[in-house]
């Protein structure tokens, strides 16, 4: 299928929706897309281009990142990315992004040494670590930048399922200078 997608002229962009069943390889999937219509940017060559600064395409959620970290805060001497302390929780390519915006990024992830202190320094902090709530209001620096990119799916009281984000955002926003909300603002 994915083949066939690449072949077609009227299909400009093909995303997979991850994570894929465990019998389905997630690599050999992402390398079978053309990379000119790797939405995703998870192409070995668009992880490649974005690395090193060239230009190609941008994944949407890197993107979201930057723009919400450009014009998110509330705070009108915080607008804006460069110089910025900014701490990418998570392994999820953002890196290459906001180091294109000249802010002073950290790589850390949920084995990284007392995260939360590593957290309470970020001016922006984006947040991909996969885990349900992981980061809490007191992790984050007064004032901070918060960006959610997890998605976690937990029991429900009742029965079913809900989806929460990697950040507690009840403690978070009362503590964030701007934050993403999570789910969508509409549905709290």
């Amino acid at each position: 299928m994915i083949g066939e997608l690449n072949a077609r002229p009227d299909v400009h962009g093909i995303l997979v929706q991850l994570p894929l069943p465990p019998q389905i390889s997630s690599e050999r999937i992402l390398t079978a897309i053309a990379p000119e219509k790797d939405v995703d940017g998870l192409h070995p060559i668009n992880v490649g281009y974005l690395a090193a600064g060239k230009a190609g395409l941008v994944p949407c959620t890197p993107l979201g990142c930057v723009i919400f970290g450009k014009n998110g805060s509330r705070e009108p001497a915080r607008i804006g990315c460069s110089g910025r302390r900014s701490i990418r929780s998570g392994r999820t390519p953002c890196r290459p992004t906001l180091l294109g915006e000249n802010c002073t990024v950290t790589i850390a992830h949920s084995q990284t040494r007392d995260l939360p202190s590593t957290c309470r320094r970020a001016d922006l902090l984006v947040v991909a670590v996969g885990r349900p709530q992981m980061v809490r209001g007191a992790w984050i620096k007064p004032g901070a930048t918060v960006i959610d990119v997890g998605i976690n799916r937990v029991p429900k009281d009742g029965g079913g399922t809900r989806l929460v984000g990697d950040v507690a955002f009840d403690e978070a926003v009362e503590v964030a200078g701007a934050i993403t909300p999570f789910p969508a603002v509409s549905a709290r």
